[in-house]
């Protein structure tokens, strides 16, 4: 039975089933990308929506996303279209479009301060097909590529698309292994490995949700920033932090938004290690 090789789940897939993300099956013996082109989320946001703070500030970027996740986060503000039961209802009514059309699209929108294409809202590395073959004809273009992802895929992922990728931010949601596989069903090493590999490469931006009582810890964030200061150091980068606040969502309703005085507490926390440290949602 094909194996997927996208990230740690290696799922073996039936022919005509999914794997865990909902997007990836099995055609002919192939694994392939079910998701291919199929967006359910268009449009131009402030890159800072992204969030990207240190990146062509003051821009707007045309952000396109798909359906599924390889994560199980309680918490995902963005369920409808990642692992709800409604977002893989998605793969029969999601919209089509190519690269090529993605890539006009965005062209256009030039005169609108569109410096090119964001991939995010559900995770795209699911389909990072879709994103390495429309970021290479973006790029051919002269437009800038954003990946914004839970960094959950393999090095051969990787390496597949960040000859076309200008900036990402990736979401390191906490720093040790009980709240990646207890909460989230997935792998922090895997997650480490993904951001030191695209340190190397582009441009990279790191969030982190602080959940009260989950990851919300001082002694936490001072390892998680001295981890990043410490890729900082090796690869001679400056790497964003942002310290968001919590707010009740999806399957993580019994918890209260996160204090404001616990985030900015956690900003200078990291400050300690980084430069550059951004609180968001206060």
């Amino acid at each position: 039975m094909p194996i997927c090789d996208v990230c740690f789940r290696h799922c073996k897939i039936e022919e005509d089933s999914t794997g865990v993300c909902g997007a990836r099956t099995c055609r002919n013996g192939q694994i392939v990308a079910e998701n291919y082109g199929k967006l359910t989320s268009v449009a131009l946001d402030p890159i800072e929506k992204k969030p990207l703070k240190m990146f062509h500030p003051g821009a707007s970027i045309l952000s396109v996303g798909s359906y599924g996740c390889n994560l199980r986060c309680p918490f995902c503000q963005n369920h409808s279209i990642s692992w709800s039961q409604k977002a893989f209802e998605y793969k029969n009514r999601a919209d089509c479009y190519s690269p090529e059309e993605i890539v006009k699209t965005s062209l256009s929108l030039r005169a609108r301060g569109n410096i090119g294409i964001a991939f995010t809202y559900n995770e795209p590395l699911i389909g990072y097909e879709f994103v390495r073959d429309t970021a290479k004809l973006s790029k051919e273009a002269g437009m800038e590529n954003v990946l914004v992802t839970n960094g959950t895929a393999t090095k051969n992922v990787l390496e597949q698309i960040t000859p076309y990728i200008d900036a990402m931010n990736i979401d390191l949601k906490a720093f040790t292994e009980r709240f990646y596989k207890d909460l989230l069903d997935g792998d922090f090493q895997m997650v480490k490995d993904f951001i030191e590999g695209a340190v190397q490469s582009c441009h990279v931006e790191l969030t982190t949700l602080i959940i009260p009582g989950e990851n919300d810890s001082d002694e936490e964030m001072r390892k998680l920033s001295a981890w990043a200061a410490g890729l900082e150091n090796q690869y001679r980068k400056k790497i964003p932090l942002h310290i968001t606040r919590f707010f009740p969502m999806f399957k993580m309703t019994d918890k209260e938004p996160t204090p404001v005085n616990t985030v900015m507490k956690l900003v200078e926390i990291a400050k300690e290690n980084l430069e550059f440290v951004f609180p968001g949602n206060v």
